[in-house]
């Protein structure tokens, strides 16, 4: 499929894995023999026939990420930078090689998977709004925590924010020029700090984030399930 910018994926795989009580960090896990971050990778890979692929790690682990890449069949086209102590400095190290004219989808590389139509979607929708966030509606009754007490909360005013947080690089890489502030908690954040407005688009159920171990129980049935149907 032809896009009307070139497609930068900046992955971005920090996480130590402190809540999967592994010593290994999460995005590094085995599923079926291939880590984690092989999946997410992969699906950028078989979803955009063009894409330049940025890998950012934690400075210590660049020689696991290179592990990683050597799983691959054949050899792929990345570039690993290396992170910073927050997510909003890893983000922006990553952005650094990113053209004026491009899009840009910022990927968790822990949401091994991510879907061919979602990225679609993403690109799409940023080239006509110049951002999308891909976003999902809660499902479970919601309260708020005030002065000690709790009160419900209309779910349907709500949605949980995943990635790819994808954007017009002409908009994502001036905004990521600002100071960081404790509220910059993804792309969205900080692109909406710097004045612009914020596009949702629908994301989905299985774009799950492995941050626990019942997480990587669903994620392992899931991508088990896919392999049958191959």
């Amino acid at each position: 499929m032809q896009f009307k910018h070139p497609i930068y994926a900046v992955i971005v795989a920090g996480g130590q894995g402190t809540r999967m009580g592994n010593a290994i960090p999460k995005q590094f896990l085995e599923i079926g023999g291939k880590s984690i971050l092989y999946y997410t990778i992969n699906a950028f890979l078989e979803a955009l026939h063009e894409v330049h692929l940025v890998l950012v790690l934690p400075q210590q682990q660049i020689s696991y990420g290179q592990m990683v890449l050597q799983s691959f069949s054949e050899r792929i086209e990345i570039t690993i930078v290396a992170g910073g102590s927050t997510r909003f400095q890893s983000v922006k190290n990553g952005l650094a090689l990113v053209p004026e004219d491009a899009i840009v989808l910022v990927h968790d590389g822990v949401r091994p998977l991510i879907s061919k139509e979602l990225i679609f979607r993403c690109i799409h929708q940023a080239e006509e709004y110049g951002s999308a966030v891909p976003a999902i509606a809660v499902a479970d009754s919601m309260r708020v925590i005030q002065n000690e007490q709790s009160k419900p909360i209309d779910r349907n005013t709500l949605r949980i924010i995943q990635t790819p947080q994808t954007f017009k690089s002409s908009i994502l890489v001036p905004a990521y020029q600002q100071e960081f502030k404790e509220i910059f908690t993804d792309e969205a954040t900080v692109v909406e700090a710097y004045g612009r407005t914020i596009y949702l688009v629908e994301g989905e159920r299985n774009n799950i984030k492995i941050t626990t171990p019942e997480d990587m129980v669903i994620v392992e049935a899931i991508i088990k399930e896919k392999r049958k149907k191959v």
